[in-house]
């Protein structure tokens, strides 16, 4: 009889899970298709609440949108929609590494970038059905996607368009949410565009550089040699702009902590829309011993 109490609440916790989310299809071309995954708080008649975009990590090459679902089901209980996206895995049988071809590596960003603005514009079309507001739009994002994530936020979308997408061209992000990301160049983010960012990082990750160097330290004799500026120098620049951001230092962690604040303690990312909500200025920093 045990066996059987154990067996029916395991099926029923898998039905309760399987009906969280709805599944959408937010682009289809020839023989691309892609998908997100949305989960909404059941408050139709209440306030708007805000949307967080969720992009996985994977360097171009693997991962899946339910890397997003567990950061997903948290945001939902803080009454915070979450959509989890799929995207183009460019580099897929490509090397992604100091033997790669830099024009690649470049490209695999541009197109997850513009999906993720598709992704956008698909959700915004939604957002009465859904009952959230379009001016408090949040992406983030783990390693692959952090990347994603930044230059989606900073980068010129007519100049860097390869999709025609329906985004005005005065929307912005409320604010980005970077786990071990970094950016092509600083200069992307200026006084007019900036906008507030969550940011955590290993100082010790050999993938992607925690402040400024380039890409897995390849030697700049390497086919696959990028440049990136990580979460403290993203955040030093965003500061110089007088801008709001928030940094956690994992001391002495490597690339292992992309994902840090999206698997636990997803209560920071809250804190983080929160923040951004109250409409104040704000420089936080802060350490994390790992040792």
């Amino acid at each position: 009889m045990n066996k059987i109490i154990i067996l029916i609440c395991f099926l029923l916790t898998t039905i309760i899970r399987a009906q969280d989310f709805e599944t959408h299809t937010y682009f289809s071309q020839d023989s691309l298709q892609l998908e997100l995954d949305l989960f909404v708080p059941n408050n139709r008649n209440q306030v708007k609440v805000p949307l967080v975009i969720y992009v996985h990590g994977g360097g171009f090459s693997n991962g899946s949108r339910t890397a997003g679902h567990n950061l997903a089901r948290y945001l939902v209980s803080q009454n915070i929609a979450c959509a989890s996206i799929s995207y183009m895995l460019y580099m897929k049988d490509k090397s992604f590494g100091c033997d790669g071809i830099l024009a690649e590596k470049i490209k695999a960003i541009q197109l997850a970038s513009n999906q993720l603005w598709l992704a956008t514009g698909y959700l915004i079309d939604l957002k009465d059905e859904l009952n959230f507001d379009s001016d408090k739009i949040f992406i983030a994002g783990s390693s692959a996607g952090a990347e994603t994530v930044l230059h989606a936020s900073f980068w010129d979308r007519e100049k860097m368009k390869l999709y025609e997408h329906n985004l005005e061209p005065q929307f912005k992000y409320a604010g980005a949410i970077s786990g071990a990301g970094a950016i092509m160049d600083l200069n992307l983010i200026d006084k007019n565009n900036k906008i507030p960012l969550m940011l955590f990082h290993g100082d010790n990750d050999s993938l992607v550089p925690y402040a400024t160097a380039a890409h897995h330290f390849c030697p700049p004799n390497s086919s696959g040699w990028l440049m990136l500026f990580g979460s403290y120098s993203i955040a030093n620049h965003i500061e110089s702009l007088n801008g709001s951001y928030e940094l956690t230092t994992f001391d002495g962690g490597g690339h292992s902590y992309a994902g840090a604040y999206f698997h636990q303690d997803q209560q920071r990312v809250v804190d983080f829309i929160k923040s951004v909500q109250m409409k104040e200025k704000f420089v936080k920093y802060q350490t994390v011993d790992t040792k």
